[in-house]
C-alpha cells in the first residue's frame, strides 16, 4: 500500500476516466511472452515503478484505429491518466521480466480493470511481463496495481498545459503537491522525441510505498521542456 500519508487523500473518481463502460464484448487477447528482443529474466527485485501514461497523447493518432476504439474512440478525450503498469524493478541496471509463462487473463479479470488499464492486450502483457515476476495470481497483480493507481490524484492538466515555461520538475512538483507523502524527486515524467508529455512515473520501495528515485531512473531532464497535448479536453 501507499504510505499512511498518501492514504488519508481521497481518490479521484475512477482515477481520470470521463465515460467508461466496459463493452459487452471484448476483443481476446493474446498470448504474450519473451522475445529475443525481451528476454525472460527472472531476477531479484530491488524496488517497483508505477507507470501512467496520459492517455490524449497516445491517442493523438489513433482516434480511428478499431484496435484503440475503446480507449480513444469518440475524439480520444474519454481519459485522462491511464495505468500502464506496475513494474518490479531490479537491483541494477537489468529489471526482472516474463519470469514465467503466462495463461491468457480471464475476462471477469479484463472487465474489472479495464476501466483503470482500458486496452485487454496492454492488460495480458502487462501480467505476463511484470506480474509472473511478483509471484502474484492476475487478480491479486490487479488489484495491488490498481489499488495503488486508484489512490493517486492529479494535478489540473488543463491548466498545466497552460502555463508558459512548464518543464519535467514544475510537473513533478505538482504531481507531489497532489500526492501528500511523495515529493518531486518520487515521479519521473517521460516524453516523446517532441518533448509531449508522454508518462508519469512513481517510484515505490519494497513495500510499495513511494521512494525517491535512482539516479539512473529513465525520464526527462528536469529543466526539459515538457507540453501537454489535450486534443478535445476542457
Amino acid at each position: 500500500m501507499l504510505g499512511m500519508a498518501m492514504l488519508a487523500v481521497p481518490p479521484a473518481a475512477l482515477a481520470q476516466a470521463r465515460d467508461c463502460r466496459v463493452p459487452a464484448v471484448l476483443p481476446r487477447p493474446a498470448i504474450d511472452g519473451p522475445d529475443a528482443g525481451q528476454p525472460r529474466r527472472d531476477i531479484p527485485t530491488g524496488g517497483y515503478t508505477l507507470a501512467m501514461s496520459w492517455s490524449p497523447q497516445y491517442c493523438r493518432t489513433r482516434t480511428n484505429s478499431p484496435a484503440d476504439r475503446f480507449q480513444c474512440g469518440d475524439g480520444g478525450d474519454r481519459f485522462g491518466f491511464t495505468l500502464h503498469g506496475l513494474w518490479p524493478d531490479g537491483r541494477g541496471e537489468q529489471w526482472p521480466q516474463y519470469c514465467r509463462p503466462a495463461a491468457l487473463l480471464p475476462e471477469k479479470v479484463i472487465r474489472a480493470n479495464l476501466c483503470a488499464t482500458p486496452s485487454v492486450q496492454l492488460l495480458q502483457h502487462e501480467y505476463a511481463k511484470h506480474g509472473t515476476c511478483m509471484n502474484m495470481p492476475p487478480e491479486a497483480y490487479f488489484r495491488t496495481s490498481t489499488g495503488l493507481y486508484g489512490k493517486l490524484r492529479f494535478p489540473d492538466m488543463a491548466t498545466l498545459s497552460r502555463q508558459p515555461g512548464l518543464n519535467a520538475r514544475k510537473l513533478a512538483e505538482a504531481l507531489a503537491a497532489a500526492n501528500r507523502g511523495t515529493d518531486a524527486s518520487m515521479w519521473r515524467i517521460a516524453t516523446t522525441r517532441g518533448g509531449w508529455l508522454d508518462e508519469v512515473r512513481l517510484c515505490l520501495d519494497m513495500g510499495l510505498k513511494p521512494k525517491r528515485c535512482r539516479a539512473s531512473e529513465q525520464g526527462a531532464k528536469p529543466k526539459e521542456t515538457v507540453r501537454i497535448w489535450r486534443g478535445g479536453r476542457r
